[in-house]
């Protein structure tokens, strides 16, 4: 072969190798929305945490698969993805530590919602409320012992030195104004069986319709219930100078935690639909409020997970559609 046929043969071999890792360039998210569970198809069926979020946003997607995590992951042309992650702290930080460390993805600038069900206390909430966290508190982390083992009426929880960095988040107030006002004036689904159980507990918080509020939320594996373990929770809040005690879920501070060590935390949004209340009326025992007869348990699941992205699908849009005011970092608004 001549001589001089070898160059354009080496050109040949570098475009031939340059196309495909061109095309692997990871995918830029502008907005992650995480999920904690689903009951069972993604859609047209009884939806979970997913479903209006993925019918919203995803349903003309395909799915991708991402090692490591729970779910597969949707992404749709406007660079809003999602996936459901799991419930409880460890199954849910495995996996948005995995899509986050996924090359095919581009999480530099990306804005997080994390998105559920949860309880409340009806001392300040009611079923069918979403809540966004402006705090985010372990309630695992430090040392508890059984009350009759303790000083009588006194906490039963004392924080333990060495998890200050991590037992608590303080999420970007700016970003949570930002929800607060972009949902103001959204239509809360409710509905019959939710008002009905509303009425068994005297709280004027917990007969009220429905509305969109904002404090912290507690996150604790155990799914914790009854007035002792509810003060606890408040008890702790304050303890950390954080907000009032209002959600009780399962994995957010986890999640963060994660996000924190890659990202940082100015960019998380943690969204909480009310479904249950975190113990019985006064007439039940809490034993009973856990496991209920036929008939007394809450309404509003239903309405509740329609709220939850009735209340954050207008922050998800707006910082789509106003990408190059939000890229660098979230906006001054008009409350400010």
């Amino acid at each position: 072969m001549p001589k001089h046929s070898t160059p354009g043969l080496a050109a040949l071999a570098l475009s031939t190798f340059a196309a495909p890792l061109a095309a692997q360039e990871p995918m830029p998210v502008k907005v992650f929305i995480g999920a904690m569970f689903e009951i069972g198809e993604n859609t047209g069926d009884r939806a979970g945490e997913l479903q209006h979020w993925y019918e919203r946003y995803w349903s003309e997607t395909e799915a991708q698969d991402v090692p490591g995590a729970f779910s597969s992951m949707y992404c749709n042309d406007d660079g809003v993805c999602g996936a459901v992650l799991g419930m409880g702290k460890v199954n849910s930080s495995a996996s948005m530590q995995a899509i986050l460390l996924n090359p095919a993805y581009d999480f530099s600038q990306t804005y997080f919602m994390l998105s559920g069900v949860a309880g409340t206390p009806p001392s300040r909430g009611t079923i069918g409320d979403v809540v966004w966290g402006s705090w985010l508190v372990d309630y695992d982390l430090g040392h508890r012992w059984a009350p009759e083992e303790g000083e009588p009426g006194a906490p039963v929880f004392m924080p333990r030195a060495g998890y200050e960095d991590y037992r608590r988040f303080e999420l970007n107030a700016k970003l949570v104004s930002w929800g607060v006002e972009l949902s103001q004036d959204v239509e809360m689904q409710d509905s019959d069986s939710a008002r009905q159980y509303r009425q068994r507990y005297p709280d004027g918080a917990a007969q009220a319709a429905p509305s969109v509020k904002v404090g912290t939320h507690m996150t604790g594996d155990t799914f914790f219930h009854g007035p002792g373990l509810s003060e606890e929770a408040q008890y702790m809040a304050e303890l950390y100078g954080a907000d009032d005690y209002m959600i009780t879920e399962m994995e957010a501070a986890a999640i963060a935690l994660v996000i924190k060590r890659l990202q940082g935390t100015d960019r998380i949004a943690s969204l909480r639909g009310a479904v249950n209340f975190d113990q019985g009326h006064p007439d039940e025992t809490t034993l009973e409020h856990l496991d209920p007869a036929p008939g007394e348990t809450a309404g509003g699941f239903a309405e509740t997970v329609e709220n939850i992205t009735l209340v954050g699908a207008p922050l998800v849009d707006q910082i789509v559609a106003n990408w190059g005011d939000w890229k660098d970092g979230v906006p001054a608004h008009s409350g400010e």
